[in-house]
């Protein structure tokens, strides 16, 4: 099966965005309503065959941390590099989100949003 990405994360010093293609705007109906939101994204940075057949790893790259498997942590390396992250939702405007923060990176593709 394929992902197809609904959107992507940007940034700027000052604010942290989802923009979502203009064709999923129908799909921010009562959206402006939530307080948090689940974003599902993917680690396309980590998207290699190495990165994806990493199965242990040390937690948050530091060696003192014992040896763990990526199901057991929020390691960007894993099989499928589908990332999750909650949201506060500041405001909404026509097909963009404005959230607090979020840890993927500017110009990462978002998946899809759940309340």
């Amino acid at each position: 099966f394929v992902l197809r990405p609904i959107g992507w994360i940007r940034k700027t010093k000052t604010k942290t965005r989802i923009v979502l293609y203009k064709k999923y705007q129908g799909g921010l109906m009562g959206f402006d309503k939530l307080s948090d939101i689940w974003v599902f994204w993917w680690f396309d940075r980590n998207d290699t065959p190495h990165m994806r057949s990493t199965l242990k790893v040390h937690p948050k790259g530091n060696l003192a941390n014992p040896l763990t498997g990526v199901f057991a942590t929020r390691a960007p390396v894993r099989p499928n590099l589908i990332a999750l992250s909650r949201c506060k939702v500041l405001s909404v405007k026509n097909n963009v989100i404005e959230i607090d923060e979020i840890d993927a990176l500017p110009d990462t593709p978002v998946l899809d949003l759940k309340p």
